[in-house]
């Protein structure tokens, strides 16, 4: 009976750390935390077409949508369209910080078209 529930002990202390690990490593939480700290980290499944990405910059939590399409080769995305999930925290950003995030993204995304949702479009058309 003591060596039972040693080892039962001992299986629910493996099963805490091998938890407390995958939750200190998740990406989702690295990018919680640029978040919070106003860093930039871009998360994404490069593999998942259908899944959006997410990346954070200055403080402002951006998310985009990637559309599968055909170039002269091969099929990639083609066309990516962000948006800022709360317009109200785009106080203070410039022209540039919007420049930087597409040099990002078409980095990872060369064959791209991106394009903005409104209010960074009418922002960035002046």
């Amino acid at each position: 009976m003591v060596i039972l529930f040693r080892l039962l002990l001992l299986i629910a202390i493996a099963f805490i750390v091998y938890s407390a690990i995958k939750y200190v490593f998740h990406p989702r939480r690295k990018l919680e935390q640029a978040h919070d700290r106003r860093q930039y980290f871009f998360l994404d499944e490069e593999k998942n077409v259908r899944k959006n990405f997410l990346l954070t910059y200055k403080g402002v939590m951006f998310e985009g949508e990637k559309y599968l399409g055909t170039t002269e080769q091969s099929f990639e995305i083609v066309s990516i369209y962000i948006w800022a999930r709360d317009t109200e925290r785009l106080k203070g950003l410039h022209r540039e910080d919007f420049e930087f995030i597409e040099e990002d993204i078409r980095l990872r995304y060369p064959n791209a078209k991106i394009e903005w949702k409104s209010p960074i479009k009418e922002f960035l058309k002046r």
